[in-house]
């Protein structure tokens, strides 16, 4: 099992004021089985492609890194090209800054809500905005102690029963195909700490 703490055995490279940090999240990494990826390897496969910095956050694909580069499809489409090359799957890999993941964090619908346990909370980062008719199967899916809120690129949801026998989760995995990627409120809130750090040590 992965350790809960980030990886920091790589060179320590400092950050210039035109590099930015970045959260990659991948679809579809497993931690046993089927598209299983070692982290430390892909920590690793980061750095060669002169990603500064890189850490790995849990077993199911988060990296936090910074870079100079700023077209992030283009940087997308790179680190799918080379983990497709090194592991032979290719996993649709999702980036934003720290300033987005803030935002995001920000506008969670369930904030404000008492008793919302973070592990069963879940936001879905979209490759592109879901159309009106998925929203609705979606909706119509959710149970009565499940909640679904759609914010532009991204969804939130409240799984009150937990994901396992879900069918909005089912349903939601189905919908989004490889378009998106989702992670439990933990996991973001984590990663957004490991990049205010990052960001700190200029």
């Amino acid at each position: 099992m992965e350790s809960r703490r980030p990886e920091v055995r790589n060179r320590r490279w400092r950050l210039t004021l035109q590099d930015s940090v970045v959260i990659s999240l991948l679809r579809g990494v497993n931690v046993v089985g089927r598209n299983k990826l070692p982290m430390e390897e892909l920590r690793q496969l980061y750095e060669s492609l002169g990603l500064r910095n890189a850490q790995t956050w849990l077993q199911s694909g988060n990296v936090v890194f910074s870079t100079d580069e700023k077209d992030f499809a283009r940087l997308a489409r790179r680190i799918e090209d080379a983990i497709e090359k090194k592991f032979g799957f290719r996993p649709s890999v999702t980036l934003c800054t720290t300033a987005d993941l803030k935002k995001i964090i920000a506008r969670n619908p369930f904030a404000k809500r008492r008793g919302i346990e973070p592990g069963k909370l879940l936001v879905t980062f979209l490759a592109a905005e879901l159309s009106a008719e998925t929203c609705e199967i979606l909706r119509l899916k959710a149970s009565d102690s499940e909640e679904v809120v759609f914010a532009g690129r991204e969804l939130y949801a409240y799984f009150g029963d937990g994901m396992g026998r879900s069918e909005l989760w089912r349903a939601l995995d189905r919908a989004l195909k490889k378009s998106g990627t989702g992670r439990n409120w933990n996991t973001v809130t984590r990663l957004l700490e490991m990049a205010e750090r990052l960001e700190n040590s200029r």
